[in-house]
Formats: structure tokens, C-alpha cells, sequence
């Protein structure tokens, strides 16, 4: 009895996100989330417009960047809560021995 083989796609890299059409995930949500909005209030084609500029400005901020930047400038800002319990709070601006 043979056994069928199928191919296994494997991606161009370990970390790389999942694709569909021409954008990743991290880039098309922006569109789908203006799209999924712009149903909601009757103008799906100004949002999903309004998604794309989103998604083309964060390619260009994500290329010019170094891995993470975002992230980091997220936790400075505030917005991603700290895991461990050594991270002192971003808005504290002076630190006392």
C-alpha cells in the first residue's frame, strides 16, 4: 500500500505572518476592519479607502523600522501592560535611589 505524500508549504521564513493576496495579516486588517466600519455606516468604500492609506503609511513606518519598534513605542506610550515584575512604569520621568 503506498502512502499519498502531500507537500507542506513552508513559509519563506520561521516568523513570517500569514499571507493572503498581496498582504500579511498585520496589514491587511486595517482594510477589513475600515470595510467591516464602513458596512456599518453606508460607506464601505470610503473606509476600506481609508484603510488602505492606513495600511500603506504603517508598510512604509514598518520598513523604515528596526524588528519591534512598534511594540516598543506602544509600552512607552502606555497602551501594552508590562509581564514582568521588575518593569517600572514608562510615565515615571525621574527615578529615586
Amino acid at each position: 500500500m503506498e502512502a499519498i505524500v502531500q507537500p507542506i508549504k513552508i513559509p519563506g521564513r520561521v516568523d513570517d505572518p500569514p499571507h493572503m493576496l498581496l498582504w500579511s495579516a498585520d496589514e491587511l486588517a486595517p482594510m477589513l476592519l475600515g470595510l467591516t466600519f464602513g458596512i456599518f455606516i453606508g460607506q464601505a468604500l470610503i473606509c476600506t479607502i481609508a484603510g488602505f492609506l492606513v495600511t500603506s503609511a504603517y508598510r512604509k513606518f514598518r520598513d523604515n523600522s528596526p524588528d519591534g519598534y512598534f511594540l516598543h513605542m506602544l509600552y512607552a506610550a502606555g497602551f501594552i501592560p508590562p509581564k514582568g515584575r521588575s518593569m517600572i512604569n514608562p510615565f515615571i520621568k525621574r527615578l529615586f535611589p
